[in-house]
């Protein structure tokens, strides 16, 4: 460093250089993700198709069934329209899916048997939940201070 540049800023480098790559590539592909592992499931609720009949027995029924589809693609729909919005969608899903995983865990099982087969799903559904999980609290890590209470949790940057 000379003299002359002694008072001098370093020089500035543009907004786009300054944030990795990595930074909007990593959430923007767990949002994606998370969206359309919750879209492909609601076929399953929406029609009260028999594998959803058989895990929502005692749990709700139809209503139930109908009412988190309906709450999941609140959440996939937030979740892709990216910022604030991703992230209470992350917010949802996390909800949603936190009670599915309780209830693969306490009641019905890691393995889903097809009431008509007595076939097991090998764990798909409990896979999905967990990889739906994941992706929310990867896009929740990248994006929890544009929450609309995140300034109250630590501050807005």
């Amino acid at each position: 460093m000379t003299a002359e540049d002694a008072g001098r800023p370093p020089p500035a480098r543009p907004a786009e250089v300054r944030r990795h790559w990595a930074a909007t590539a990593v959430p923007w592909a767990a949002q994606l993700a998370v969206a359309a592992i919750l879209l492909q499931t609601l076929y399953f609720k929406f029609t009260y198709a028999p594998e959803t009949a058989y895990i929502f027995e005692g749990r709700g029924g139809r209503p139930a069934a109908t009412a988190v589809g309906a709450l999941e693609l609140v959440a996939a729909v937030l979740l892709v329209c990216g910022g604030r919005w991703a992230a209470l969608g992350a917010v949802l899903a996390l909800g949603l899916i936190g009670g599915a995983l309780m209830t693969h865990l306490t009641s019905l099982g890691v393995e889903v048997k097809d009431p008509k087969t007595g076939e097991g799903d090998g764990g798909l559904l409990f896979g999905l939940a967990v990889a739906v999980a994941v992706g929310a609290l990867v896009v929740l890590a990248y994006r929890w201070r544009q929450l609309p209470f995140a300034d109250r949790l630590g501050g807005r940057p």
